[in-house]
């Protein structure tokens, strides 16, 4: 196994904020998912389409929904299928049922290929006392099915590593596909450990279990593999008790991704930009004093269309809320952490990205709460902090070596996704909460970031009565900056409202509520897989799904166009 090599100096990751198209030329702009489309109309969206709503510009996540303008495909109930945005009928089908993880199933799509991912587990360690070993968990899987949508759904080839799955992304037809599995080495039963004796038999592991392993079918060919000896490195400073394994895959042939590479660590968050991708941990989340917690970082070069190098490692204090604590911008990588404990509170730190070497901090952010949301945007970061009240911080970046803590707005309830609309705009989704300090409702806020030293909220819709601000998925979020068209899954213990969708407008600096869509119910669906979990706008119309089909509605006035059934 290699040691870690000297971090490299990475390429400057191009501009920042989100993209937005008119006609067929792509513009940069900030705020909002990435699009693809023709020209917009002010009373209507006619042309427009919306994609994957991203963390970064040009790098694509897994989803349930993908679409190019022209169909849409989907993947529900270990379903794949197919549908025409023209005339609204579903073109393929593919039964992923005799598939483990079929329930499970995400899709990244380019063009004519498909990439479904399917989790068979998660591995992850639960030490049953600190003096003994680490069992590592067995029998997870992670399986990368391909598939061609030239014509009825096919699935041409697959590959199946040993360890759970982690994360994907796709830049410019590229998959990098991570995956941490646990050697496989037996221990004795723990009934009396003995560290020496659990030494030695790490110690006499033959090679090959160190080495992850995976399977590659390609047509009636298929081959088993293990990440080879050269391929594999370490931190300098820390080995985690599992590997990370990136996977290089070219989405239209099955044998034509680079070779795999592993870093002995552990890894549970991934962030992406189109050149570097970095795997963060916490590996001391059990450790009875939170203080000690440190939040690990691993950084790969993923440029081009090769093999990816492994750069190096370094580590800040607290944990991560997700990979939106992470962001790589003008040669640096900016975390936002939380130290749990007592006396909690949180902090951003900015990192050189060549060398991962901390360059500067500031922290002091919402003393005895936690970070329950953070967006970077250019040089400015947005973090809020929550317990009772909801304080939004404005952090300034400008000087790395230097960030301050620009301007602040204290605020009850809080937010749990921030989305950045635009023009000085700020979208935050969470809850309300009441004054028994019970959640009282799902928030949507539009917060007037243009000056960082006196942010303000200038439009607020509270919905008393339901569920889902707390934990959104930001795939689930769809923001449409052109009109200002937002949608918001919400769930209720009403039954008119719950598995709907809120629709909102955004206008200058305010914000009104359109209404709520919600689909139809289906016969073959359970009731928990019939509410709307994506939104997508295409060719205008606005487009809802959920387990039992596809709606498509005027965005105006959400009257229903078609309703598509998932038989």
């Amino acid at each position: 196994m290699l040691a870690a090599p000297a971090a490299e100096q990475a390429r400057q990751q191009a501009g920042g904020g989100l993209i937005y198209a008119s006609g067929a030329k792509r513009v940069a702009a900030a705020g909002g998912p990435a699009v693809i489309g023709t020209d917009t109309t002010a009373d209507g969206d006619t042309g427009a389409t919306s994609t994957t709503n991203d963390q970064v510009a040009g790098v694509d996540e897994p989803d349930l929904m993908k679409t190019d303008g022209e169909r849409i495909v989907t993947v529900t109930d270990g379903v794949l299928r197919v549908v025409d945005a023209q005339t609204q009928q579903v073109t393929g089908t593919l039964d992923l049922s005799i598939y483990a993880g079929a329930d499970s199933a995400q899709l990244l799509v380019d063009g004519d290929h498909a990439l479904v991912l399917l989790d068979t587990g998660s591995p992850r360690f639960y030490p049953s006392d600190i003096a003994g070993p680490i069992q590592p968990a067995s029998g997870d899987r992670t399986t990368a099915l391909f598939v061609d949508l030239s014509g009825q759904p096919t699935v041409t080839g697959s590959l199946r590593a040993d360890g759970g799955y982690l994360a994907a992304r796709l830049v410019d037809g590229t998959v990098r596909l991570v995956v941490t599995s646990s050697p496989t080495i037996n221990f004795p039963q723990r009934n009396h450990p003995s560290k020496a004796r659990n030494q030695a038999i790490v110690r006499s592991a033959p090679l090959s279990a160190w080495q992850p392993s995976y399977t590659v079918t390609d047509g009636g060919s298929t081959s088993r593999r293990q990440v080879p000896c050269q391929a594999i490195s370490h931190p300098a400073n820390y080995t985690g008790t599992s590997l990370i394994t990136v996977y290089t895959l070219d989405l239209a042939d099955p044998n034509g991704g680079a070779g795999p590479i592993s870093v002995a660590a552990d890894g549970d968050t991934v962030y992406a930009t189109a050149t570097s991708l970095y795997v963060a941990s916490n590996p001391d989340w059990w450790a009875n004093d939170r203080h000690a917690e440190r939040t690990q970082l691993h950084r790969f070069d993923i440029t081009g269309t090769g093999e990816p190098a492994y750069l190096g490692s370094a580590s800040v204090p607290g944990r991560l809320l997700s990979s939106y604590s992470l962001d790589d911008y003008d040669g640096h990588l900016r975390v936002a952490t939380t130290t749990v404990g007592a006396h909690s509170d949180s902090a951003v730190y900015e990192l050189n990205d060549a060398t991962l070497a901390t360059v500067g901090h500031v922290d002091g952010l919402g003393e005895g709460e936690q970070i329950y949301a953070v967006r970077f945007a250019g040089a400015l970061a947005y973090v809020v902090t929550f317990r009772q009240t909801d304080p939004l911080y404005v952090v300034d970046l400008t000087d790395p070596a230097h960030p301050t803590v620009a301007g602040s707005l204290q605020l009850t309830g809080y937010s749990s996704y921030l989305h950045d609309a635009g023009d000085g705009r700020i979208l935050g989704v969470g809850e309300q909460i009441g004054p028994d300090n019970e959640p009282d409702g799902v928030q949507v806020s539009l917060f007037d970031v243009s000056h960082p030293t006196a942010p303000r909220r200038t439009g607020h819709v509270v919905r008393p009565g339901t569920d889902g601000g707390e934990q959104l998925d930001p795939h689930a979020f769809l923001y449409w900056q052109p009109t200002g068209l937002v949608a918001v899954p919400v769930q209720s213990w009403r039954s008119d409202e719950s598995g709907a969708a809120l629709v909102l407008r955004v206008t200058g600096s305010t914000l009104t509520t359109v209404g709520l869509v919600r689909n139809p119910l289906g016969t073959a669906v359970p009731d928990d897989g019939q509410g709307i979990v994506r939104s997508m706008l295409v060719d205008g119309r606005l487009w809802t799904l959920s387990g039992s089909g596809l709606q498509v509605v005027d965005p105006a006035s959400l009257h229903r166009d078609a309703w598509i059934a998932f038989s």
